[in-house]
């Protein structure tokens, strides 16, 4: 149902984060013709929210289950195919309007499936999220390869000046990267600490490098204890992504942690089996995969606030 005032003065926005992952949801029937100057209007941290992104959203509960199409414009005013904590927000949304325990998500990069794990009255709601299988073959990511970059020196790919050269997970030599497709593209690299990273500096140097012809993602991983194969303890990695479309980092980024878990897996620095926990800033997420390697993302989601905006406001230049 439409909540758009009677006279058409205002546009109904509600603001989501998933693990602090944070959106400005939108009916897609609400007024909001230039949807890219819109978003990079309201992701302004001085004009507007500062949100990561806008979702505009198309709800049709007469399918059983419902379903919703997402569109995500990102702060440069750029579409991304996928996300996963926005879809987790998304099905939130839904959910909220049907009243549903399961939704399924129409993304550029397919369609997904969402349920609601646990909905504790005392905390927010655990949304998971059927997520893309990762892919490593260049042309998926992509990246200008004759063959995967896994675990390959970053100097392999781009050439980091002094000051955002980032020292490996063991400690000695270059920093190792991996390049692995979630839906979009992440270089996914383990050091030693991911706090101790000047991500700002390191993040863009890999993000426009021309190796990667449509840019890419940036996510660092650390494990939280000593690596050990078969160990319940391989599986719990701190995590810090520098986001592309967003231009820097975000308190958590879904596809980031997928990205972690399928290159974790792939170096055999966790068990293939079982879930991956993951710690960026925002929170917690858990990923797993299921028999089809098809990995599954689960996490909270808090609505937030509700906002009536101006529609003379969000006729954007």
């Amino acid at each position: 149902m439409s909540t758009i005032a009677v006279d058409r003065e205002t546009i109904a926005a509600s603001r989501y984060h998933g693990t602090g992952n944070d959106f400005l949801l939108v009916d897609a029937d609400e007024p909001v013709p230039k949807r890219r100057s819109f978003a990079r209007r309201v992701c302004d941290p001085d004009e507007g929210f500062g949100v990561d992104g806008v979702l505009f959203l198309a709800l049709e509960p007469e399918f059983a289950p419902p379903r919703v199409v997402m569109t995500l414009v990102q702060p440069d005013g750029s579409v991304a195919p996928m996300c996963g904590n926005g879809a987790r927000c998304a099905a939130a949304w839904a959910m909220e309007r049907t009243g549903a325990d399961a939704v399924m998500i129409d993304t550029q990069a397919g369609t997904r499936p969402a349920e609601r794990v646990s909905a504790d009255a005392d905390g927010p709601a655990q949304i998971a999220v059927e997520m893309n299988r990762p892919a490593f073959d260049p042309a998926s990511v992509p990246v200008s390869a004759d063959a995967p970059v896994v675990d390959r020196p970053v100097s392999d790919v781009v050439d980091l000046d002094a000051d955002s050269r980032v020292r490996s997970l063991d400690g000695d030599g270059p920093l190792r990267i991996t390049a692995v497709d979630t839906g979009v593209p992440h270089v996914v690299a383990f050091v030693e600490d991911v706090d101790s990273v000047e991500l700002d500096r390191f993040g863009p140097a890999i993000r426009h490098a021309e190796a990667f012809p449509r840019g890419t993602n940036v996510t660092l991983a650390s494990p939280t204890s000593t690596l050990a194969a078969g160990s319940s303890d391989s599986c719990v990695f701190d995590q810090r992504t520098y986001e592309r479309g967003v231009e820097g980092e975000t308190a958590a980024c879904g596809t980031g942690a997928v990205a972690i878990a399928a290159v974790a897996s792939r170096l055999a620095y966790a068990p293939r089996s079982g879930e991956w926990e993951l710690h960026p800033p925002g929170g917690t997420l858990r990923v797993r995969f299921d028999a089809h390697h098809r990995a599954v993302l689960e996490g909270p989601v808090v609505h937030e606030t509700d906002h009536e905006l101006p529609v003379s406001e969000c006729e954007c230049r």
